[in-house]
């Protein structure tokens, strides 16, 4: 008999957040273009802080999550 006992997150936030009505192409840039749109968007999201603290807690490197890229992510989890 296993006893399976891993961490399974709950992600139902995800279906309330607005990055998952417009898609990811803002969220998910090519290297050096602007996150300005992922931002807005973000910025009148009511699952910001939810969608922060995922991308901080499973140290997510890509993409905007909660309205920060990944530099300002990196810089939030050095300090």
């Amino acid at each position: 008999m296993s006893t399976d006992t891993r961490y399974v997150p709950d992600l139902s936030w995800q279906q309330e957040a607005l990055c998952a009505q417009t898609g990811s192409e803002f969220f998910f840039p090519e290297p050096g273009s602007s996150v300005r749109e992922a931002k807005r968007i973000c910025g009148l999201c009511p699952i910001r802080p939810a969608c922060l603290d995922h991308a901080l807690r499973h140290d997510e490197q890509f993409g905007v999550w909660g309205g920060l890229s990944e530099k300002e992510r990196h810089h939030l989890r050095r300090h």
